[in-house]
């Protein structure tokens, strides 16, 4: 589900990049159709954000893959970096950052932060689930970055998780706890 989902959002973030006609080949004959023309970076916050990155590049074959790698301190729920791998040149691409959660927001700023800092001005964040905490974070701090999600949660409870969410995302993803 979370594929059908990521590729979904993955397609209406993307609807106003620049692109050109091309013509494919059907069972039937030829068919229009438009192929981007821009230069996409899809940049999956590890390790959850792995599960949404073959259906982005189901649906954007040519876009480059960057990584970040955040840990959220499950006392404190504040993010640190422990990987950074970033194509060069985002100063003339979109990207779009892809987390399934944003729970506080403190890792999507966090990993925006560092989009930034390393030249992009047109980020996108995708995510499956949201709560308006972590909305109105990303908003306060990068108001120029458009939040693409299927569902707001009603909050955060007392552990910072979302409620009611869908628990640990990578932990269900990977089959780990």
């Amino acid at each position: 589900m979370a594929v059908r989902i990521s590729l979904l959002l993955a397609a209406e973030a993307t609807r106003d990049l620049p692109a050109s006609p091309v013509s494919v080949a059907s069972p039937l004959g030829p068919a229009a159709g438009r192929r981007i023309t821009a230069d996409v970076v899809v940049v999956p916050v590890l390790r959850a954000g792995l599960g949404m990155l073959d259906a982005v590049l189901e649906l954007i074959p040519t876009a480059r893959v960057g990584h970040i790698g955040l840990q959220r301190d499950e006392l404190t729920a504040v993010a640190s970096q422990y990987y950074s791998k970033l194509p060069q040149n985002l100063a003339q691409s979109f990207v779009l950052m892809i987390d399934p959660m944003l729970a506080t927001g403190g890792s999507a700023v966090a990993a925006l932060d560092m989009l930034r800092a390393a030249g992009a001005r047109d980020a996108r964040m995708i995510c499956i689930v949201a709560a308006p905490e972590g909305i109105e974070l990303v908003e306060l701090h990068h108001p120029d970055v458009h939040i693409y999600t299927p569902v707001v949660d009603q909050g955060l409870n007392d552990h910072k998780f979302i409620v009611p969410g869908l628990g640990d995302f990578g932990d269900r993803l990977y089959g780990t706890h």
